[in-house]
């Protein structure tokens, strides 16, 4: 068991009042707040390390590259990638499968090819599809999901043809809370011989995940869903797509030799990392990932499991209430609407109380519409949460039921 109030201590934000009212923070979906080993991190870089990395013979440039190469073997060993190389830093999971589609598509998708999704996924794991399937006349395919939020499996074996180039899948639905056999599906897909791109960015705070076990070809995250800063993230890539693969973008340290007439690429990882990278970043990323090891992701999925069992519990009690997404394996985060209340409506209300939550369509429009509702109250919940913060948050919800009747 860990100390929950132990935890909250090393989080300053949750000493904030909003109005009079202490902050109740149930936003962790949308980012995680940071520990202060996080935030000590970052102002000790730019206290006493800031250079710029790998380009330099002095002293601050050596002890700068090495803590970022330092990170992302830290990284390497959270991920259980095989080898640090596969490793790329990157902005975030939105720039991570943006790499993935641009540089895939240009070596592996054709004309009249396909791309398959899932039907729950973010605006991120659609969007760079579509621009590259339009780009090369390819098609992109949606497995759908039933009332329950879940996918229904039974389609997927037919729409892994052999014009499937690649399958781009949420691990954690992050408008429903669905955690998907991403394992299973794996195995389908590369029995038909396609490669799996996971978006985890709301699977790595909760789950441990073990890219060599899933055996998926790449893998996506976001620091500040996982107590990092914001602007930074991870891809992994297994090694023998992103040597196939071309660079996503060009500049400085992606490159071995330029010359007017030609220009050689650099090594893995150092192909996928042009221009300077956000250092700090990073190295706070590798401060929250010290932060999870040292609490424990099966104490932190414990805890939040409860939370979230609890919360429903208390919700249930309300009338006119529509829980929207009731997969059976799910990760910490409820969403649901009233029926007779507009979620930003109850959302504005609860900010007048204390209360984050996140209101609207949560960047997973298809969703949405698939429920036919604008938006979800969306109430997500991390380690340190409390079940006295779930008691305020339904006497909120009680103050906005009498509001509207």
């Amino acid at each position: 068991m860990i100390n929950v109030e132990h935890i909250r201590n090393d989080f300053p934000i949750l000493k904030t009042h909003i109005s009079k009212y202490p902050l109740v923070y149930f936003d962790n979906a949308a980012t995680t707040q940071k520990p202060i080993s996080v935030i000590n991190r970052i102002s000790d870089y730019y206290s006493n390390e800031n250079s710029n990395i790998h380009r330099g013979a002095h002293y601050l440039s050596q002890k700068a590259t090495e803590a970022y190469e330092n990170a992302r073997k830290t990284l390497q060993k959270f991920l259980n990638a095989e080898n640090s190389h596969e490793i790329i830093f990157t902005r975030g999971t939105t720039e991570s499968i943006n790499l993935v589609a641009s540089s895939f598509a240009k070596k592996f998708l054709n004309q009249d090819d396909e791309v398959l999704i899932s039907a729950m996924e973010h605006h991120s794991n659609i969007v760079p599809w579509q621009l590259v399937c339009e780009e090369k006349s390819a098609h992109l395919k949606v497995i759908p999901m039933d009332e329950n939020g879940e996918l229904i499996m039974d389609k997927l074996d037919s729409l892994l043809t052999e014009k499937t180039k690649i399958f781009a899948i949420t691990h954690v639905s992050n408008s429903l809370g669905t955690i998907n056999p991403i394992k299973e599906i794996i195995k389908k897909a590369h029995a038909k011989n396609i490669p799996v791109l996971i978006d985890g960015a709301q699977a790595v705070s909760h789950l441990k995940v073990d890219v060599q076990e899933l055996d998926c070809d790449f893998y996506c995250m976001s620091a500040h869903k996982i107590y990092g800063p914001m602007g930074v993230g991870v891809l992994y890539g297994k090694e023998k797509w992103l040597e196939k693969m071309p660079p996503y973008q060009g500049g400085g340290e992606m490159i071995k030799d330029v010359t007017f007439e030609k220009t050689t690429f650099n090594e893995l990882p150092f192909k996928f990392e042009a221009g300077t990278p956000n250092v700090a970043g990073v190295l706070g990323l590798e401060a929250a990932i010290q932060f999870v090891q040292k609490t424990g992701i099966e104490n932190i999925a414990n805890v939040e499991d409860e939370l979230l069992h609890y919360a429903y519990g208390k919700l249930q009690k309300f009338e006119k209430i529509r829980f929207i997404g009731n997969a059976k394996n799910r990760a910490s985060l409820i969403s649901f609407v009233f029926e007779d209340i507009h979620p930003y409506d109850a959302g504005t209300i609860l900010d007048k109380l204390g209360i984050a939550v996140r209101t609207g369509h949560h960047c997973a429009q298809p969703v949405m519409d698939f429920f036919g509702i604008p938006g979800t109250i969306r109430a997500s919940f991390s380690v340190y949460n409390t079940k006295e913060e779930i008691d305020i948050f339904i006497k909120a919800l009680e103050k906005v039921r009498e509001m509207f009747g």
